[in-house]
């Protein structure tokens, strides 16, 4: 007597999942905010910059003990320490893209949240939270610098830190992250992002458009439509004496590097296959 074959008329199982909600984009953000920082790199990238953070405050204090002359003020400090914080932490949005190919995450991350693009947008959101903690950092510091300073070079303390030139600041520091985080999507892999960044945002504005731009009259009309810097350099004190010509090129220039990387990068994303 032969057995039946239950395997074939029993009902094929299947997993309903049209009812269960979508992940929500704060936990996606969140998610995305840790794997940027809570790594062994960006641990040392952190590291790095606290004592670069740490020598230039010193150097300040320094400087301003020794020369009778010197003197800081809180727009000073806030110009100063947003130097060495812009020097290494464009690497974190360079490594929040990145990381799903270089580091092979993409089919865990792609396989928690199917649709790409909000992925895409949990880690802009997570680079543009970053940009805005790193310039409050350089604030409460040198709000924290302001009266030392004035202590050991026996002047008046000046809180003279004006809203246009903070919002200034801001903007620059989250453009950059923003070209870091678009030349990332593009080429998806670390250290050509990271290489091709910041050949264009520091080599290539200090080695070359500097020679150009003041040798020839040509490259003073030329290079602030295509360098970033040169473009937002009139913003740098805040709004006072921009004239539109000065909007037109920033926004050229940021529509180069920012938006066309982006665009770009999103398409390359979405085709691209993790493995």
């Amino acid at each position: 007597m032969s057995t039946p074959d239950l395997t074939a008329t029993a009902p094929p199982r299947t997993l309903d999942i049209s009812r269960t909600p979508r992940v929500p984009f704060a936990r996606l953000v969140a998610v995305e905010w840790r794997k940027m920082l809570d790594t062994r790199g960006g641990f040392w990238l952190m590291a790095i910059t606290a004592l670069l953070l740490a020598g230039t405050i010193a150097i300040v204090l320094l400087v301003v003990a020794l020369d009778d002359e010197a003197s800081v003020s809180a727009n000073d400090l806030s110009q100063i320490l947003s130097i060495p914080l812009s020097l290494l932490l464009p690497v974190f949005p360079i490594l929040a893209v990145t990381s799903e190919w270089s580091q092979r995450t993409g089919l865990v991350t792609f396989s928690l949240e199917p649709h790409r693009l909000r992925v895409l947008g949990a880690k802009l959101g997570a680079v543009v939270l970053f940009a805005f903690a790193t310039i409050a950092l350089a604030v409460v510091l040198g709000a924290i610098t302001n009266p030392i300073g004035a202590v050991l070079g026996d002047y008046d303390v000046r809180w003279n830190l004006e809203a246009g030139t903070l919002v200034m600041t801001v903007v620059s520091q989250l453009l950059y992250f923003l070209m870091a985080f678009g030349l990332a999507m593009v080429l998806l892999s670390t250290p050509a992002a990271i290489a091709v960044f910041y050949v264009v945002a520091i080599m290539l504005p200090i080695m070359v458009y500097s020679i150009l731009y003041f040798a020839f009259d040509w490259a003073q009309s030329l290079i602030p439509w295509i360098d970033l810097s040169y473009a937002f350099t009139p913003f740098v004190d805040g709004f006072s004496g921009v004239d539109g010509l000065d909007v037109a090129r920033l926004l050229v220039a940021a529509g180069i590097w920012i938006v066309v990387p982006m665009v770009l990068g999103a398409r390359r994303v979405l085709a691209s296959e993790p493995k």
